[in-house]
């Protein structure tokens, strides 16, 4: 009686061919998002002209370039900021202790504000901030 065994070089075929197939499209397939670092400056204190930066606080508090607004007026208020704007970029300054959904609601936001360009910017904020 013969021992009838499984011929494998065909299989050892495809799966080089597949291997090879996929070494070629995964770099192709990468997608990620662009990102611009900022430049630093010695003075913290100093933000330059025209800057709009929205911060996010612990208690979910909002200020736009330290002006206080309520959660639901938010919209509004920066589509009126950024109508008449050409440089519609903004910086998010957000509590690093906050879950990202809250970062992610205030970005939407702002996405519908008709904001292009956005920055995120962690940061523990102390208690007397």
């Amino acid at each position: 009686m013969a021992k009838a065994e499984p011929n494998v070089v065909p299989l050892c075929d495809v799966l080089l061919v597949l291997l090879i197939i996929f070494m070629v499209i995964t770099p192709m397939v990468q997608k990620g998002i662009d990102v611009k670092l900022p430049e630093t400056t010695q003075d913290t204190s100093a933000t330059p002209q025209g800057l709009i930066v929205l911060t996010l606080k612990k208690d979910l508090s909002v200020l736009i370039n330290q002006e206080a607004i309520q959660l639901n007026m938010l919209q509004d208020r920066l589509r009126s900021i950024y109508q008449a704007r050409s440089d519609k970029t903004i910086f998010i300054r957000a509590d690093a202790k906050l879950p990202f959904s809250r970062v992610i609601d205030i970005i939407d936001i702002a996405k519908g504000a008709g904001v292009e360009v956005l920055g995120i910017i962690p940061e523990y904020f102390t208690e007397e901030e």
